[in-house]
Formats: structure tokens, C-alpha cells, sequence
């Protein structure tokens, strides 16, 4: 089983984000000032020894590496910040790329939307544009691509590099530029390019798309999809109603307090992994995906939403459930996590100092008990 976890790179100052949030600002900024919003809730959450890297120092790369190795995560899908030629937080994936003594197999995944001031306020203000262009910029960006496409430790399937986009449903050129890079590639020496989706459902694509070869089923939000499907949010209202005329009855918030403090969404825990173990793949192209947790009230205060009754122990029983149905089920042997890193938002493997190594632990243990470690 190859397990590949999700990689944010925003831990390090760039311009633009001085520009925008601050003089200084990295992701740790959001981690830091959270609080917790509710009795239990858990944040701040603090790195194991106080642990706040800078992914420009080259020491931290190697460090997660081996970790990474030594727990069975299988390599990073780092996210790639492309706006026509403008890159972002591209330092860490070219450090490593230049330092081949870092043992680390990994892909890229194009997030391709526009940045925008979203997760700090309603009017979603375009911080920077995402626009296609024509052949020129979309050879440009293979040629930058090319590089890590053609490292030893670059995830392949055959001779076809692995390569993740955030949203293919919204570049409309997407089928000429994907097929254009497919050229190039061979060109090149490779057999093409292995597309994958993210966040996009591949069955909304049409036969247009079959060049799209994988559909991740990305977590928690595939989950939030199948579970809006199902009778679970009618049952969530009617739990809401009820709460709501308790209070009415005994005079008093604490009931609906409870249930949605402060305007929060709650996303029970056992809930959302049911619904992931439930789940039938519809297709050869769906790859199974795992979340650790979720919590991004560091970025959105009391407009976000959070997993409540998360616990390591829950984690490594699903999990180890969702590789032996992955094995029986999918036709494939990927399953991306979220996340290595997303602390903002609840989701890292990486060790804190209330679960220390757990998590890391959980999925080590868990693959030792299906007999899936990774080669």
C-alpha cells in the first residue's frame, strides 16, 4: 500500500504574504494565535518541542523525511502554487529537488485557484488571479515541471509521473493543455503524464476527460459530499429543532449551546470516517482517501468548522479498516491522507505534544497488522 500525504509549504515568509497578512507571515502565525472556542476544544495545537520549522532550512526536510520513512508514509504531495508564470512557496519542493541526498519520494499537485482573502473574510478578494494562457505559458510550466518530473524520487506510475490538480472542472482549456503536456513528456522520454484530481468529482467530467486518469477522493470533504447525499443532515436538523425547543422549555441556551457553540460547524469524527468505510468506489479511477482530523477555527475563528470526539485510537481502528478495503475494493493501492502538515486546519501527522508520535504510530502499527507495508 502506498500512503502519500498532503503537504503545504506555507511554512516560511515570502513577500506576498508579508504583503497581505503581515510582515512575517507563515502559516504558524494562524497556529499560534488560535484559541480554544469551547470547553475541550483543542487548540493551540503545539508542535512536539516547540517545534516551529522554517521549510527554508534544509535540515527540516530531511527530518521529515525520515520520519516519514521510518512511519511508512510512502511520500508527500506537495502542493505547486502556478498563477501564468508567478510562483509561490516554491522554495521548499526546489531545495529538495536540488538536494538529492534527502530520502523522499514525492509528486506535485497544482492548486489552481485563485489566492484570495477567503478564510479571513466574506468578500473573497482575488489576492492574485489564476489564468491558463495559451501553448507558450503551458509549455513554460512544464518546463519548470520537468525538473522534478525527471528526479529518481518523483512518483511515477510506469514511466507516466504522477500528477494531482486541485480542480481540473475549472480550466476550460484543460483537455488541449493536459494533452499538450502529454506530448511533451514523450518528448522528453516519458510515456505522457498520470493525471489525478483532488477536490473534483471525475464522474462530473464526461468522456472529454478520460485522459484524467484518478478521481482522489479527497477527506473530509468527499465525505461531507456523500453524507449531504444521505439522511445524515436531515437527521442533523431535526437533532438542531430538538435542541433548540429544550432550551425553550427550560429557559434557557444551554442545549443549542452545546450542540452549534458559537455559530461553529460540528462535524462528529465517527460520522465522517463511517461514511468513508461505507463508501463503494464507482469506478477504476477513484483512490481512497483518509483524514487524521479537521479544525480550521485557527483561520476562521468562529465561522469554521471542527471534528468533534477525534482520538488516535479511533483513527488507527479506520484506518486499518480502510486498507483492507482498499485492498478488496479499489483497483489501485494509493491512499492519499490529509495531511503531513495542515496545521490550520487539524490535519498533520507531524508529532504535537498532546499526541506525540501517535498518529505517526497508528498508521506504522496498522500497516504492520494488514501486511501492507509499503517497498
Amino acid at each position: 500500500m502506498k500512503i502519500i500525504a498532503f503537504y503545504l509549504p506555507q511554512f516560511h515568509q515570502i513577500p506576498e504574504n508579508d504583503l497581505w497578512w503581515g510582515e512575517g507571515f507563515t502559516e504558524w502565525v494562524n497556529v499560534k494565535n488560535a484559541e480554544p472556542l469551547f470547553e475541550g476544544h483543542n487548540q493551540p495545537r503545539v508542535p512536539l518541542h516547540d517545534n516551529y520549522y522554517n521549510l527554508l532550512d534544509s535540515t527540516v526536510m530531511k527530518w521529515q523525511a525520515d520520519l516519514a520513512n521510518q512511519y511508512g508514509i510512502y511520500g508527500f504531495c506537495m502542493y505547486h502554487y502556478w498563477f501564468g508564470g508567478h510562483k509561490l512557496l516554491e522554495k521548499p519542493m526546489e531545495n529538495l529537488r536540488n538536494d538529492p541526498s534527502i530520502p523522499l519520494r514525492y509528486c506535485v499537485c497544482w492548486a489552481n485557484e485563485n489566492w484570495t482573502n477567503a478564510w479571513v473574510s466574506g468578500e473573497r478578494k482575488i489576492l492574485i488571479k489564476q489564468e491558463y494562457g495559451d501553448k507558450s505559458e503551458w509549455k513554460e510550466h512544464f518546463l519548470y515541471l520537468l525538473s522534478f518530473f525527471q528526479d529518481k524520487r518523483y512518483i511515477k506510475e510506469g514511466n507516466k509521473p504522477l500528477v494531482v490538480i486541485y480542480r481540473p472542472d475549472i480550466i476550460s482549456c484543460r483537455k488541449e493543455m493536459f494533452l499538450y503536456w502529454n506530448e511533451l513528456a514523450r518528448e522528453y522520454g516519458f510515456d505522457g503524464l498520470c493525471y489525478a484530481s483532488q477536490f473534483s468529482d471525475i464522474n462530473s467530467y464526461g468522456k472529454e476527460d478520460s485522459f484524467i486518469r484518478y478521481a482522489i477522493e479527497y477527506q473530509p470533504n468527499f465525505a461531507a459530499r456523500w453524507l449531504k447525499s444521505s439522511n445524515y443532515l436531515f437527521l442533523k436538523k431535526i437533532k438542531e429543532k430538538v435542541m433548540i425547543q429544550m432550551d425553550k422549555l427550560f429557559r434557557t441556551s444551554f442545549f443549542s449551546t452545546l450542540y452549534f457553540e458559537k455559530g461553529m460547524e460540528y462535524r462528529n469524527y465517527d460520522t465522517y470516517w463511517k461514511a468513508i468505510l461505507k463508501h463503494k468506489p464507482v469506478h477504476d479511477k477513484c483512490i481512497a482517501g483518509a483524514f487524521v482530523d479537521w479544525d480550521c477555527t485557527p483561520r476562521k475563528g468562529k465561522k469554521g468548522s471542527v471534528c468533534t470526539g477525534v482520538t488516535v485510537e479511533k483513527f488507527k481502528n479506520y484506518f486499518v479498516q480502510l486498507l483492507h478495503k482498499v485492498k478488496k475494493e479499489y483497483a489501485t493501492e494509493y491512499i492519499f491522507v490529509f495531511a503531513w502538515n495542515e496545521w490550520a486546519e487539524g490535519g498533520y501527522l507531524e508529532p504535537d505534544t498532546k499526541n506525540k508520535f501517535g498518529y505517526l504510530e497508528a498508521i506504522r502499527d496498522s500497516l504492520v497488522d494488514a501486511e501492507e507495508w509499503p517497498d
